[in-house]
């Protein structure tokens, strides 16, 4: 990155920034860039919470969503490299409810012709989807605002059970036939549940969180630290910053915010973190595993998991990238939606959290972000194109 421009960079990033919430496009936002190791960047704007004119931080703790994902991989990585699970295996091996899958075609449920591997998961073939309004996705709907009621009555379902349940729900296509974005990556998390003998979050934070030093990552914020957690907002495009954005309670994928550790931790949307704790994720793939003096996956793997799995998701923004190990993998730059580079990697979020790896660049980009339906938006390609130009 050409350092002698990094100023003026970053004074027109946070010009863009302040501009994006002034239109109402988001209430709140954090960047941090790293590149060869260092910190080249780091800017906020916009606010945590309205009401209370608190604003974004350094120390925000957000809402992964989606962005939980990739860490969910590195966990079945984990295991794989360690040769607890097989790619190749039929995952009624852990969750029995899987064992005889339906498929939805032609207006009825028939068997599936093979079923589900942990190699279809990781690349949203497995036919598993999100709530959503063909029959597959009502189905799946369902099961989710059960478990929602459940949840409502100080219940809910284990990962086990719930993603168990899932089985019973019929799938949009064939297993290994077609990419359809949803719920395998919560069907991991609780594979990982099984092979492991533990809660996916105590996995998670003994394999990554503690060795990686995320001290303020996981599946709940502690009451002590609720006050650094930002509000979520929708957008309402009224005349002031009251009326532009209205708070949202968030339910979405039965994710509630959590004082201490739920029953369903959700291994495609559950997390909670920060810019620097996912930073030291992010550093220790672009590391080859390592992080410091520490291995956390051998770089095989890591190589292994940033390769893509199908070409295309079918998604006009993520046109020139594949689809693989639950990431977005740049394969034809010049088809992409903002300026790119071959081989970068990573994954978004509902509320605009993003994350990019640049292999050849060493370089991280990183944003926080607080209003749903965000994912990578317009603000997020602005502020790649500015610092992907001065590569």
């Amino acid at each position: 990155m050409g350092r002698s421009h990094m100023e003026k960079t970053a004074q027109r990033i946070h010009e863009i920034m302040e501009e994006s919430i002034r239109s109402g496009e988001v209430a709140g936002c954090n960047l941090l860039a790293l590149q060869d190791g260092d910190e080249v960047m780091y800017l906020e704007a916009g606010h945590a919470d309205i009401r209370n004119d608190k604003k974004i931080s350094r120390n925000s703790i957000f809402r992964l969503y989606s962005q939980t994902k990739p860490i969910t991989s590195a966990a079945v990585m984990l295991l794989l490299e360690r040769g607890k699970l097989d790619l190749m295996d039929d995952i009624s091996m852990y969750l029995p409810n899987f064992r005889h899958p339906k498929v939805y075609e032609n207006g009825s449920d028939v068997p599936a012709r093979r079923g589900i591997t942990v190699m279809d998961l990781l690349g949203m073939t497995s036919g598993l989807c999100y709530p959503d309004a063909d029959i597959p996705g009502q189905k799946m709907g369902e099961l989710f605002e059960e478990n929602q009621k459940k949840m409502d009555a100080g219940q809910g379902m284990s990962t086990i059970e719930f993603c168990d349940r899932m089985g019973s729900v019929p799938l949009s296509h064939q297993p290994g036939t077609n990419f359809r974005y949803g719920t395998s990556a919560d069907v991991l998390g609780a594979i990982v549940e099984v092979v492991s003998g533990k809660k996916f979050g105590t996995f998670l934070r003994e394999e990554f969180f503690e060795p990686l030093h995320m001290k303020d990552t996981g599946f709940y914020v502690k009451e002590r630290e609720k006050d650094r957690l930002v509000t979520c907002y929708e957008r309402a495009f009224g005349s002031d910053a009251n009326e532009m954005y209205r708070e949202y309670e968030v339910r979405h994928l039965c994710i509630r915010d959590h004082a201490e550790e739920p029953a369903f931790q959700s291994g495609g949307a559950g997390l909670y973190s920060t810019l620097d704790d996912y930073a030291h994720f992010a550093t220790m793939l672009l590391q080859g595993g390592k992080y410091g003096n520490t291995r956390i996956l051998r770089r095989e793997t890591v190589e292994f998991m940033t390769q893509p799995q199908v070409d295309t998701t079918g998604w006009d923004n993520l046109t020139g990238y594949g689809y693989g190990k639950l990431m977005r993998i740049c394969t034809e730059p010049g088809k992409c939606q903002s300026l790119a580079k071959a081989g970068e990697y990573g994954w978004d979020g509902w509320l605009g959290t993003y994350f990019a790896n640049f292999p050849k660049e060493n370089l991280t980009i990183l944003l926080g972000q607080n209003t749903k339906d965000t994912g990578t938006g317009r603000l997020t390609r602005r502020i790649r194109n500015c610092i992907i130009s001065q590569l």
